[in-house]
């Protein structure tokens, strides 16, 4: 029993409330332009800019909030708009036999004047007692509104109940949001686009370091935030991003003092036109100049800011507008049309209180009247009129109208069927242009780039200087004519705004700690390294044959070492060389001349003969290590320097062998002498010399020497040196001439108390020192010397040997030949050998 009483109750509660009639609390808020339709079409402008707040004291009923100051751009939206209805109606093809309303509210560019006309658009001004709150809202559309905050706070009011909401100029990204905003269109394309062309223009034009500003608004955050997220990627560092609210000056101060204090000589602005005028009003006072300005918006074309005091500062500003389009038949309109229907006060009927009353809102207006100088410059109108048409093919395809047979005006038509035509809408405007929405709602992203100039007259104008237009290919999308740009201060020249200059090639940018990326030093690239780009990040290696220039922005081939003919060392060993086979030849001829005498025969003249050729040899082999190897030269220095020097120690060891003989030969009943004869001399000597032959022949068989490039000792130079092939036919080469000779040097070293003819064995025995010592001293030389400081040991221990050789058997019997002629003599050599030993 008592459930069923609640549910009577909930039922009798529930029917009640459905047909409750609604009742306005307060006063009505009315159009400020308004006309009776068929189907009405609402929109929102901001006419009036300053708004002024009703005494809140709760003493008297508050009034309605009033408004002053008349927003010429806005203003003109309004005229645009009831131009295209008025062309609309007067159309036989779109939407014949229908007429088009419109009511026009004044949002007084404020948060609480939008909210109130929208729910004045919403609801109507008046109320009938017949009409109950499910009542349908009495527009089909709205126009507007101007600022992204304001159509943000329309968009969400008439979100709930699908009514479609077509901005002219709202152009935050934020609003491409479907699921927010899902009955939202644009005729305007989004800030993306817009900060995504200025970000590559900046790229452009070189500017790596540059200050932002923007309006403390969802229009200004928005796309401040789209442009910085897209600048960083590009390589585009920001030294300061401020932001401002036009209702707080001493913020605004302190965007100034900044901009002042700042090294960036280009400003980015993403700033509505009202605060653009607050900032160059407070960057004039403040004499603040020199700045590049650089944006987009509707403050780049608005002829109110152009003043001589603002194009101090504002002169040459960079920005992206919409395109200036001109609507036939508008200028007419302004000045003829639009004042006769649209301003019911417009013609004086007397001075009734009631004609007073209707035009006391209309005074500030009425005073345009006859104004049409900034109709040109007008780049929203063209939206506002496509808007209106977009609105308007919606209707003409719900409505089912035909062009000879009209329209089916009976037929009901709900917001949200409008939202789901304007989606499909596609068609062409009078002037060219196709209007169609995106999957966001938004329109393609078309911009014309102008510049701030002032002509020989002294005229202020916006020049365009290029274009952006996404629905042309990307590589044409974007066209900038920098040579007719004047910049800030009327100079001609682009300025430069960068942390750090750009670094040369040969150098490499490194970031500064703490510093964004564009605030970095030019280092130097390490030696091997290039770097021939401008602001190269990295140096790049040189391949391996490769070397850095001078100024490290080339790699160059290294430079190839070997130890020439003509660079100094080279000349010093060549002389020493032919200064040995000079000396040599000398000693050869002067035993020649002397054969006859007894000291050249007493020292077994062949083998002399034969120690001198060798010598020759020793001497000349050097020259093969001098100059650029080649397969052969590398082949031909060692093996005959391995042959000549055993060749050489082999006449020595004979000699020496000699010696000992013939001390053997003059003792009592000794024969001795004639098993070492001349026969077994030349026999020995050839016999140890084919031996070092045949280590040759099977090195150069097996892995004979050749040419290579040493890039591993020098890493700026390539040192081209004989590789040895097999290391051990090269050491079995030199071993087999160490062995011989301290065989050699052992033979002397025993035979040197023995009295010979003027001590030969002790000569034998200190040349064959010198010998050993420079060839032992020569292998930890050789090892360690690099490039072809190598080969300069190797032929420094070949004529050190030689001269050695020479020197120490053939000095001795040249200063008797020449200087002690009376001791070359027969009887003083017999006498010598058979002089006893006195004790």
């Amino acid at each position: 029993m008592l459930l069923f009483l609640y549910i009577l109750l909930f039922h009798h509660l529930h029917t009640k409330a459905g047909n409750t009639l609604c009742r306005m609390m307060g006063d009505p808020k009315y159009p400020l332009l308004s006309m009776d339709g068929d189907i009405i079409i609402g929109a929102l402008f901001a006419i009036r800019s300053k708004e002024t707040l009703p005494s809140l004291e709760f003493a008297q009923k508050p009034q309605l909030l009033s408004c002053s100051s008349v927003n010429l751009r806005d203003f003109r939206m309004a005229q645009i708009m009831i131009f295209a209805i008025e062309e609309i109606n007067r159309s036989k093809s779109l939407l014949p036999n229908v007429s088009i309303g419109y009511s026009i509210y004044d949002s007084c560019g404020s948060s609480l004047s939008t909210m109130s006309a929208t729910m004045g658009l919403m609801n109507g001004p008046e109320f009938e007692a017949e009409y109950s709150c499910k009542r349908q809202s009495p527009i089909h559309a709205i126009i507007g509104e101007t600022e992204t905050s304001a159509t943000v706070i329309l968009s969400r009011t008439t979100g709930p109940f699908k009514i479609p909401v077509v901005s002219h100029s709202a152009s935050c990204e934020c609003l491409s949001n479907r699921k927010n905003y899902p009955s939202f269109f644009r005729t305007i394309a989004s800030d993306y686009h817009l900060g995504k062309a200025l970000a590559y223009t900046i790229k452009h034009l070189s500017w790596s370091w540059v200050g932002t500003v923007n309006s403390d608004n969802d229009y200004g955050n928005n796309i401040m935030s789209i442009f910085l997220n897209i600048a960083q990627n590009e390589g585009i560092c920001v030294e300061y991003s401020v932001k401002f609210h036009k209702t707080e000056p001493e913020k605004l101060k302190k965007v100034v003092e900044t901009i002042k204090k700042s090294t960036a000589k280009v400003i980015v602005a993403f700033v509505s036109l009202v605060e653009m005028g607050l900032l160059i009003e407070q960057l004039s006072i403040q004499n603040v100049t020199g700045f590049q300005l650089v944006g987009g918006g509707g403050w780049i074309t608005a002829k109110s800011l152009l003043t001589p005091n603002s194009f101090l500062v504002m002169g040459g500003s960079l920005g992206f507008a919409f395109r200036k389009i001109n609507i036939e038949g508008f200028a007419d309109y302004v000045l003829k049309s639009f004042w006769d229907t649209a301003f019911p006060c417009s013609k004086t009927e007397g001075n009734s209180s009631q004609h007073a009353f209707i035009c006391s809102g209309y005074q500030d207006l009425l005073k345009l009247k006859g104004y049409n100088e900034d109709v040109p410059e007008q780049r929203y109108a063209s939206n506002v009129y496509k808007a209106v048409y977009a609105v308007a093919h919606s209707l003409h395809t719900l409505l089912n109208c035909k062009e000879q047979a009209g329209c089916e005006k009976g037929l009901t038509i709900q917001p949200k069927q409008v939202v789901e035509v304007l989606k499909k809408v596609n068609f062409t405007v009078k002037f060219g242009d196709r209007v169609w929405f995106d999957s966001t709602g938004g329109a393609v992203a078309q911009y014309e780039i102008v510049n701030w100039q002032q002509d020989s007259t002294r005229s202020f104008q916006f020049k365009q200087v290029g274009y952006f237009d996404a629905s042309l290919p990307p590589d044409k999308s974007f066209m900038l004519n920098t040579e007719n740009i004047i910049w800030s201060g009327g100079q001609l020249k682009k300025p430069k705004s960068v942390c750090s200059e750009s670094c040369p090639p040969g150098t490499r940018k490194a970031t500064q700690k703490g510093r964004p990326v564009c605030c970095y030093d030019c280092i130097p690239c390490a030696e091997g390294e290039i770097s021939n780009e401008t602001d190269s990040i990295n140096c790049k290696q040189c391949p391996g044959e490769y070397w850095s220039n001078d100024e490290k922005n080339k790699c160059v081939l290294k430079a190839v070492e070997f130890l020439s003919f003509t660079e100094v060392m080279g000349i010093v060993l060549v002389f020493s060389s032919l200064f040995g086979v000079g000396i040599t030849a000398l000693v050869a001829i002067l035993f020649y001349s002397k054969k006859d005498t007894p000291i050249v025969k007493a020292n077994n003249s062949e083998l002399s003969f034969l120690l001198l050729f060798s010598l020759t040899l020793c001497f000349l082999c050097s020259l093969t290590f001098i100059g650029r190897p080649t397969e052969w030269s590398c082949m031909l220095r060692h093996t005959v320097f391995g042959i000549t020097f055993v060749l050489c120690i082999s006449c020595v060891l004979g000699k020496t062998i000699v010696v000992l003989m013939a001390f053997k030969a003059t003792l009592p009943g000794s024969n001795v002498m004639k098993w070492f004869g001349p026969a077994q001399q030349r026999l020995c000597v050839l016999a140890f010399t084919l031996i070092q032959v045949l280590i040759c022949m099977l090195w150069l068989t097996i892995s004979p020497p050749f040419p290579q490039k040493n890039l591993k000792y020098y890493k700026e130079k390539i040192i081209l040196e004989c590789s040895l092939g097999s290391s051990l036919g090269f050491w079995a080469v030199l071993g087999y001439i160490g062995l011989l000779a301290v065989l050699c040097f052992i033979l002397a070293f025993l035979a040197r108390t023995l009295p010979d003819n003027f001590n030969e064995a002790k000569f034998i025995t200190f040349s064959m020192f010198i010998f050993c010592a420079v060839w032992i001293t020569f292998i930890p030389a050789y090892v360690s010397s690099p490039g072809k400081f190598t080969v300069a040991v190797e032929i420094f221990a070949i004529l050190a040997s030689s001269f050695g050789l020479l020197f120490c058997i053939f000095a001795p019997k040249c200063y008797i030949i020449l200087l002690k002629p009376d001791q070359n003599t027969k009887q003083h050599v017999m006498g010598k050998m058979t002089s006893p030993t006195v004790k």
